[in-house]
């Protein structure tokens, strides 16, 4: 299938572009489909599932873990129910205890 380019207009162009861009799309989506396939059957042909070798939903690569509830490790002398876990920006109640010339151990818990 020859395609005389110089024959085409500049809108023609643009459309037989378009349709090559469609169908190298479809094309790939074909192999890695069939590319899919086979390495579930050699998973499979060895006697494991894709979550043994791969690790799941939960351990996909890229993501964060999401941060779990950290232990208090400071709390302020004036209100002992505000505590903080030295994690993040500093509380307020934290740096003017330290203005006021206390140290980070003695606010520790």
């Amino acid at each position: 299938m020859a395609i005389d380019l110089k024959t085409l207009n500049h809108s023609q162009l643009n459309e037989l572009i378009s349709k090559a861009q469609v169908r190298q799309n479809e094309l790939r989506k074909e192999k890695v489909g069939k590319l899919r396939e086979k390495i579930h059957a050699m998973i499979k042909a060895e006697g494991y599932t894709f979550d043994d070798i791969f690790g799941g939903k939960t351990a996909a690569a890229g993501k964060r873990r999401s941060g779990g509830v950290v232990a208090p490790k400071y709390k302020n002398p004036a209100n002992p129910e505000q505590t903080w876990s030295g994690r993040g920006k500093r509380p307020r109640w934290f740096n003017e205890a330290l203005k006021a010339g206390k140290s980070e151990k003695s606010l520790l818990i």
